[in-house]
């Protein structure tokens, strides 16, 4: 059940160090003006919500200020109590009313002031937020000082009588005000993460790594920096945007640390754990990177058909070595067999969690054991895979189609130069992939639009030589190869040699066949 309490004693309880903000809560955002409003409910008696503490035993090693003041220690030992929800509305009232800490001014923040002369309407305010070069003596009352027993009577004294009856009303009224509060207690990290993503549901969700950071961080430990640092050395591999996937970031400490990635298990992570195995979690990803790159020709974050098939491959790439974890020729092999069949198989679609368990259990063993076999589940590969997928480069489809004309070398189709891959699959987008029987061609002959942008009719080729080809016919654009090259160019693009001489149906029966050739022996 709520208890309340007065603006007085919340006041008190956070300038004793009793009542604290977690790391794990958002900023204060709210503006002067919003205070200003806040003011004027309480002054017209309406509810203003509940505040929600956690009343706990443990303080965390990372705490937030509250808005620009900083909570003291406590002043005495153990309970304290963070704010789980209600913090906006306790740092302004604590902003406006309290008068024993100094500011840091971290936030823009102007005083706020009863306005004698405000309209008494139900929709109006009768709080103002103000510079000092505003204010306006005898109509101004500043309401920093309504606890402060001293200054409020010295600007009392400076009042007619019928302002001073005015202001000791509203006076009275504050004193008076209480908030309803919630209590909640508990030790459980898994309790409160619960907790605190039912309270914010409906606006900002829960962030475990927020969660995270602060229950590891140490004077010499902040696991944001640390995976900021670490997003920094893999810009230069195309996967510097792993930065902004804190979930990622969270899935792959877990599974090399725990070996399984469910909520539960993330947030039962202890700071030593995340601490004691950073070396490890850097190493892993930093390796894996580096292997989808070079054996794979993963260029970016964005091309990775499943981003979870990363923190598997982080398992098996985790070691305290500086060197990194080394592989046999048999190991490569066996994780590139791994990466193909999972993506044909849309393995990672589904029960992700349970995915991860069963791979990252099997990739610690291959790290230690060449023959150990990673991809031991079928895959049934049909021609509809590439003739009924639409060419949309967001698909796991396409990006896995994508991969595999990378891993041949193409070359582009009128110059015959070599793609240059690290640009072309450093962004996601495709102006670098064009059709082979050109849209308008098919479009004049009737075709329909689902066959023309099926992904067998597609292949690396950059602007400059789709402008030559433009709308022709390609038995018309062979010419514009290079006639020593035309076999090479065809096969870096895995189409049939003949293919610039069938007609469209042929060439899609003929191709989706081929296609399905090279996945199978990918993945064999």
């Amino acid at each position: 059940m709520a208890e309340t309490l007065t603006i007085r004693r919340l006041v008190d309880r956070i300038i004793s160090g009793e009542i604290r903000i977690p790391a794990f809560q958002r900023e204060w955002v709210w503006t002067p003006q919003q205070v200003s409003f806040l003011l004027d409910s309480i002054h017209k008696g309406f509810p203003v919500g509940m505040v929600f503490l956690w009343k706990t035993n443990t303080k965390l090693e990372s705490e937030k200020d509250l808005g620009n003041y900083t909570i003291p220690e406590p002043r005495k030992e153990h309970p304290v109590y963070y704010v789980l929800d209600g913090q906006q509305r306790l740092t302004s009232l604590f902003s406006v009313f309290q008068t024993e800490l100094a500011s840091s001014d971290n936030y823009e923040w102007l005083d706020i002031y009863y306005d004698f002369e405000a309209s008494d309407g139900i929709q109006d305010s009768k709080f103002v937020s103000l510079a000092k070069a505003d204010v306006v003596s005898n109509r101004h009352f500043p309401m920093a000082v309504v606890f402060d027993a001293g200054r409020f009577y010295e600007e009392v004294n400076k009042l007619d009588p019928t302002k001073r009856d005015q202001i000791l009303k509203v006076q009275q009224m504050f004193q008076e005000y209480s908030l309803p509060v919630q209590e909640f207690e508990t030790d459980s990290r898994e309790s409160i993460a619960i907790v605190f993503e039912r309270i914010n549901r409906a606006g900002t969700p829960l962030n475990t790594y927020q969660l995270l950071t602060a229950w590891s961080w140490s004077a010499d430990f902040d696991l944001q920096e640390e995976f900021s640092e670490l997003a920094e050395e893999l810009k230069l591999y195309g996967f510097g945007n792993l930065a902004q996937d804190k979930d990622l970031q969270l899935k792959c400490s877990s599974g090399i640390i725990r070996g399984e990635t469910s909520p539960a298990i993330i947030i039962s992570l202890t700071g030593e754990e995340v601490r004691g195995n950073f070396n490890q979690i850097r190493n892993g990803i930093k390796g894996a990177i580096e292997f989808l790159r070079d054996q794979l020709k993963v260029h970016s974050l964005e091309w990775l058909p499943y981003p979870s098939m990363l923190i598997s491959l982080s398992a098996f790439f985790a070691t305290s070595r500086e060197s990194g974890q080394p592989y046999t020729d048999k190991q490569r092999k066996e994780l590139i067999r791994w990466f193909w069949k999972s993506n044909f198989s849309r393995r990672y679609n589904a029960g992700v969690q349970d995915k991860h368990k069963l791979d990252i259990a099997a990739m610690r063993e291959l790290a230690k054991n060449e023959d150990v076999v990673l991809s031991n589940f079928d895959v049934r590969l049909e021609e509809s895979f590439f003739l009924d997928t639409p060419f949309n480069v967001g698909s796991v489809n396409t990006k896995t189609f994508v991969l595999m004309l990378a891993n041949r070398s193409p070359r582009s189709f009128i110059s015959g130069a070599n793609v240059r891959l690290g640009d072309v699959l450093k962004s996601v987008n495709r102006n670098e992939f064009h059709h082979i029987f050109p849209k308008k061609h098919l479009e004049r002959q009737g075709v329909d639009k689902k066959k023309i942008n099926c992904l067998v009719n597609f292949c690396f080729l950059n602007n400059a030589d789709n402008q030559k080809i433009k709308d022709k016919d390609p038995n018309v654009y062979k010419s514009l190869l290079p006639s020593q090259s035309v076999d090479n160019i065809l096969s870096s693009a895995i189409c049939p040699s003949s293919s610039l001489d069938m007609n469209f149906d042929q060439f899609l029966n003929e191709r989706a066949r081929l296609l399905v050739s090279v996945a199978n022996d990918l993945s064999q």
